[in-house]
């Protein structure tokens, strides 16, 4: 894009309909517009910040006519922190859309044969559905051009969600619509105590300070996990942060800590340290009981995850006597879900821990009829693999936004099972595997799920069996 047309300002455009990643796009002479914060029947002026020859992206600096599918966004932070992109949308044509956005995906990708695609499950909870959130501490919280503007001085630490394309602003969020419970009050109190004791929170360019990083998990049986991440070794701070979480929420049943010091707030190859309580807390769903770690993935929305495993479940259509594989099993979540109606359930996860929490929930359970390997997938399903497990009657497979290796969908191909359930959350690469898997399967069945509500994301579950 020529340096005349950056921040150039299109008047007048007319929003048409909604693109991907939440974006809406216009048409602007022969190119196309995408903006974000806008929905179709908005009529705007826009500012172009990037393009390319055949389209630009741009956000909108006013507003003329405003469309009738908005609604009220009822979160303060909307439009900052980034992470309810739909709220101005409503809840029905949200599923209207992320239900397009499965077959526009399914039939431009994949091209292939596809039956009538069933209406979008939708979520019966919209707000507060989330059982997990990750908050970041940081001195440099994010003000508005008001407020600089303004000079007057603010109070710059602030513990809340990073800003679009900012990766060292933090906006402060006083309220958060996607986490009920105690969440609100724990994150707010704590940012309380730290500002009145005078704790340090993080710098992220310069990698210093001792508060940096929270995570609130529930459950629906109400037990909460809280994890606090400090930047240094400050026993003594860590102490006092710790005790008061404790003695100010005895409701707390899992608190942790663990001390970061690398670049990145990940944590997986630390140690954590149980404060008080349990190191996990408990999920249940259809009277089993799923254990989760500090480590551990578990879907983010429970009520919603039982509904995805329900349609999972159907779309296998168990007897009894079926061996089934279930690929990318986490901590083997679906695989226990389905292991009472199937023969056997052999499990694969990438992530060892997992597959040592995919192991537990099994045995408390009291689930006697499932194996979990650790591993890359496509090293694992090999030729001698196969040689020492029986052959699969169902694949479910259940892959990161990235979708699945092609080797590995080409083992799918050579084992030849005689269903494949494949559980998406990104239709996109889902359609790119069906398109590799059509040499030998056929798309019967189709069924979006929407788990995350105020945003434009979608999962979407597949029913493949072999042509004959």
């Amino acid at each position: 894009m020529s340096r005349k047309m950056k921040n150039k300002v299109i008047k007048n455009l007319k929003i048409e309909k909604i693109a991907s990643e939440g974006k809406c796009l216009g048409y602007h002479e022969d190119k196309v517009v995408f903006v974000s914060g806008v929905a179709p029947g908005d009529e705007i002026n826009a500012r172009v910040t990037k393009g390319r020859s055949s389209f630009m992206e741009a956000v909108p600096v006013a507003f003329h006519t405003y469309s009738d599918e908005r609604v009220e966004p009822f979160c303060d932070h909307f439009g900052t922190c980034g992470g309810c992109k739909w709220q101005h949308i409503n809840y029905e044509l949200q599923k209207k859309y992320k239900h397009q956005q499965v077959v526009d995906q399914l039939q431009r990708i994949a091209k292939v044969d596809l039956p009538e695609i069933s209406p979008i499950l939708g979520s019966a909870e919209t707000r507060y559905y989330r059982n997990k959130l990750d908050f970041t501490f940081s001195n440099k919280k994010w003000l508005t051009l008001e407020q600089i503007q303004s000079g007057e001085e603010f109070e710059r630490n602030a513990l809340g969600f990073h800003i679009p394309r900012m990766f060292d602003k933090i906006v402060d969020v006083d309220h958060c619509y996607l986490q009920g419970g105690l969440s609100n009050e724990i994150r707010n109190s704590l940012r309380s105590f730290a500002l009145e004791n005078k704790l340090s929170f993080y710098d992220i360019r310069e990698q210093v300070g001792l508060l940096r990083n929270l995570i609130i998990r529930t459950t629906s049986t109400d037990q909460i996990m809280v994890i606090v991440q400090f930047g240094d070794f400050d026993q003594e701070s860590i102490n006092k942060v710790m005790i008061f979480l404790k003695e100010k929420f005895p409701d707390i049943t899992s608190l942790l800590y663990v001390v970061n010091t690398k670049g990145n707030e990940t944590f997986h190859d630390l140690e954590l340290v149980t404060f008080y309580g349990l190191p996990y807390i408990e999920e249940e769903m259809e009277g089993l009981k799923f254990r989760i770690g500090p480590k551990s993935f578990y879907q983010t929305n429970s009520l919603q995850a039982y509904e995805l495993y329900k349609v999972a479940r159907d779309f296998a259509q168990l007897k009894g006597d079926e061996v089934v594989y279930d690929l990318y099993t986490g901590t083997g979540t679906i695989a226990n879900f389905v292991a009472r109606q199937a023969k056997q359930v052999i499990g694969v996860e990438y992530v060892e821990a997992a597959i040592e929490d995919a192991k537990i929930n099994s045995a408390i359970n009291d689930i006697d009829n499932t194996l979990f390997y650790a591993g890359d997938m496509k090293e694992i399903l090999t030729e001698e693999f196969m040689s020492n497990h029986a052959a699969p009657d169902v694949i479910i497979t259940d892959p990161p936004r990235a979708g699945m290796d092609e080797k590995v969908v080409q083992m799918l191909l050579k084992l030849e099972a005689p269903t494949i359930v494949y559980v998406s959350c990104n239709p996109a690469t889902q359609a790119r595997d069906l398109a590799l898997l059509d040499e030998k399967y056929k798309v019967e069945r189709v069924q979006p799920v929407d788990m995350f509500p105020q945003t434009y994301h979608v999962e979407n579950v597949v029913r493949l069996t072999l042509k004959s």
